[in-house]
């Protein structure tokens, strides 16, 4: 009488096994790229918003710039720091705001806005500045609201126009405001080694010609009063 054995061999097992293993550690490592990419992806897109708001945040204050009729009243400086091949920009002007930088405080409608790189150790921020009390007595200690805007900022670069050529700085004796302002940032993502830029440019010289025209209104507007 044959007797017939039911089960696997050891040869199966182990192939088996093998297979099983095989497959496992594939999609182990599928896995953990996924995750890696979602990561990556996630960590680009918190960076691009963060630069989309920031640049927002910098092009609403140049657009509210301050420009009264007597330009001594009005304020604009910027400097550059050469910072490996890209200037790091200082920049500091006056703008007209609805949002108070303190609730329920009387304030006025003009504010001291300003804009720089805080370089520290892991990470670089870029920081804005709020004052209320614009002044420009440099015995004063500039106060305000400081609040971070961007971090991981690699590149804060700002350039003007005056009508004829580029310049990474403007001087505060300048008798005339830019006609353009170009910003740029340049921040890396923590997950990834390539950078994010955004650009803006803020055309100053609309809102000029439309105070320039309104100058020009009640001028004639007084002059046909007086005939």
């Amino acid at each position: 009488m044959s007797f017939r054995r039911s089960g696997f061999t050891l040869v199966e097992v182990l192939v088996a096994t093998t297979i099983g293993a095989f497959i496992a550690m594939v999609a182990v490592a599928t896995l953990k790229a996924v995750t890696a990419s979602a990561e990556i992806v996630d960590s680009s897109v918190s960076t691009a918003a963060e630069l989309r708001f920031a640049s927002r945040t910098i092009s609403r204050d140049l657009v509210n710039m301050y420009r009264p009729k007597n330009k001594n009243d009005t304020r604009i400086f910027g400097l550059a720091e050469d910072a490996g091949g890209a200037n790091n920009s200082y920049m500091v002007f006056y703008a007209m705001s609805r949002t108070k930088a303190r609730r329920q405080e009387p304030e006025g409608d003009v504010y001291e806005v300003e804009y720089y790189l805080l370089a520290e150790e892991e990470r670089s921020v870029l920081m804005r500045r709020f004052w209320p009390n614009p002044t420009k007595d440099e015995e004063v200690e500039p106060g305000g609201i400081l609040t971070e805007i961007a971090e991981n900022i690699d590149v804060f670069e700002v350039r003007y126009f005056d009508g004829e050529e580029w310049s990474y700085e403007w001087p505060e004796d300048m008798e005339i405001l830019p006609l353009l302002i170009e910003v740029s940032l340049v921040a890396s993502p923590e997950k990834s080694g390539q950078p994010i830029m955004e650009t803006l440019f803020v055309n100053l010289s609309k809102s000029m010609g439309s105070m320039e025209e309104d100058d020009e209104q009640e001028g004639e507007e007084e002059s046909s009063g007086q005939e």
